[in-house]
């Protein structure tokens, strides 16, 4: 366990060295938006991750920062599941905008991905189940995610996934459902379309409304990328990938990877139809079918490396008898020959 680092003496300091009742550690990350610590929170002694925004922005780019960071505390923070981010607090100090949730020790999927690591195809079953059982979750709670994808997904230590990054989630009291016309949600991609374009279901991939099912499709992108290495439509072009994402279909995971069973390459498939009336009617459903998966998987498995003592046994059994049924035969055989002797011999004397 972390220390508690020691205060600093002056006020100064302690401000600089502290966000709300949190102690910074540690810079564990910086990007465009901002920048995620490692602090320690003295109430409760436990290690904490902070993520804040970068302060040299516009009033009106802060205001939209401020939108996207409580939206995402206010949609993951209503949630609790053993494979979705824990939110602890949120809040504004001193002109920062930061959310405090469970520190997790592991690396982005998308770093994995990234860095060449490959998934057997039971593994991405198992990882897949996990992630639309969580999903499933959080739709029950009234929470769409819209951009699930590998950076968005951080694995821990024995595959153990955790889903996290719901800033635009759609979400009861979702701050941007309040914005005013002409205002935009600061993770606005483009053309008014949020998301991540290689992941994005066809109806975001066109700027239609969107429900729980465009999750699943994302879910099944996912799936697709770990199982054959590469995305299910790739190219340079943001337009051609969109294009591509709403008329194509793409080849099938068991086609390009021979070793993807055919049965999981369905699976993938089918939660990425084109038309949501077509795909797995919620999370939940894609989450039960990937279990009967893994349990047939595990089954074939125990099949296969089952003993084989109860059949040899019985054909050892059967070899014994049928050789002394054989040696019994041969004794009556000599029996019967001798006496056939012996007659013959009495007639030859008399």
């Amino acid at each position: 366990m972390m220390p508690i680092p020691p205060r600093p003496t002056t006020a100064t300091a302690q401000a600089a060295n502290r966000i709300s009742r949190f102690y910074l550690v540690r810079e564990i990350g910086r990007g465009a938006m901002g920048a995620v610590y490692v602090a320690r929170d003295p109430v409760i002694d436990r290690n904490v991750a902070i993520k804040t925004f970068c302060a040299h922005l516009s009033a009106a780019e802060k205001k939209q920062a401020d939108q996207q960071f409580i939206n995402e505390a206010r949609a993951a923070g209503r949630l609790c599941h053993p494979n979705i981010v824990t939110i602890y607090d949120a809040g504004s100090e001193g002109g920062t905008t930061y959310i405090a949730m469970e520190y997790l020790q592991g690396t982005e999927l998308s770093k994995l991905l990234n860095g060449g690591h490959k998934f057997a195809p039971d593994e991405v079953a198992s990882i897949a189940w996990k992630l639309a059982d969580a999903l499933a979750h959080a739709h029950k709670n009234g929470v769409i995610h819209r951009d699930i994808k590998p950076a968005n997904i951080f694995m821990l230590a024995e595959n153990q996934p955790k889903i996290f990054d719901f800033g635009i989630a759609r979400a009861p009291n979702r701050i941007q459902d309040q914005q005013t016309e002409g205002e935009q949600p600061y993770t606005l991609f483009r053309n008014n379309l949020l998301g991540t374009p290689h992941y994005m279901s066809p109806e975001q991939a066109t700027g239609r409304q969107v429900d729980q099912l465009t999750d699943v499709y994302s879910l099944g992108a996912v799936m697709y990328e770990m199982l054959v290495h590469r995305k299910p439509f790739e190219s340079d072009n943001i337009d051609t990938v969109l294009e591509s994402i709403a008329r194509k279909a793409p080849s099938a995971p068991s086609e390009l990877n021979k070793e993807v069973p055919l049965r999981l390459s369905e699976i993938v498939m089918k939660a990425m139809r084109k038309r949501p009336g077509k795909r797995y009617q919620s999370a939940q459903e894609m989450a039960e079918d990937l279990s009967r998966y893994l349990t047939s998987e595990k089954g074939k498995q125990a099949a296969a490396s089952a003993p084989l003592s109860k059949p040899e046994q019985s054909g050892t059994s059967t070899s014994g008898s049928r050789l002394r049924l054989l040696a019994a035969s041969a004794a009556l055989a000599a029996l019967a020959a001798l006496a056939a002797l012996a007659v013959s011999g009495y007639l030859w004397l008399h």
